[in-house]
């Protein structure tokens, strides 16, 4: 992308400013920040990961760790501004212990993600340097529930990703 994702701007809002306000609208009352040394993040607990290169697997350990034993941890990476609000409160209102809550868009799996921490951690041991939960979500389908939400998946990966959703019709504000 050129620039690290989070502090990128989507409609004059970082992307990382964007996925806080969206989690806290969706009803997640502490959120942790994964970020690069000398992000500054308001209305977030900042957690530093001191080597993002080494991929999302090394953010996700961070943000499980500094969880704790919280009920519940729910996924949001920055790189997906089309998540709404009311998307992040139907995967947590569906959440329940034991169980992954999984986002879907038309049928085809996405973010957020919701599980305990104990399931993070499996999920974080059978996952490679660029996954998360994936590996865990396929080997045990019968732990994940899929809930339909609104909005768009559309990861923002590349220049021309960003500039397909800044093109995109509706897509300026959709927390």
């Amino acid at each position: 992308m050129g620039a690290p994702k989070a502090e990128l701007l989507v409609g004059g809002e970082r992307l990382v400013d964007r996925a806080v306000r969206t989690l806290r609208a969706g009803g997640c009352g502490d959120v942790l920040a994964v970020v690069r040394p000398g992000v500054a993040v308001t209305d977030a607990r900042v957690v530093v990961n001191a080597e993002p290169d080494r991929g999302l697997h090394s953010s996700l350990q961070l943000a499980v760790g500094a969880a704790g034993e919280a009920d519940v941890v729910v996924l949001l990476l920055a790189d997906l501004p089309g998540v709404t609000a009311s998307g992040v409160r139907s995967v947590l209102d569906a959440w329940r212990p034991g169980r992954i809550a999984a986002a879907t868009y038309a049928g085809r799996r996405g973010h957020p993600i919701a599980m305990a921490p104990r399931l993070w951690r499996e999920a974080l041991a059978l996952s490679g340097p660029d996954e998360g939960a994936r590996t865990l979500l396929r080997s045990r389908p019968d732990l994940v529930d899929e809930i339909a939400v609104d909005g768009d998946p559309a990861d923002l990966d590349t220049p021309a990703d960003l500039s397909r959703w800044e093109r995109g019709s509706g897509r300026r504000d959709v927390s």
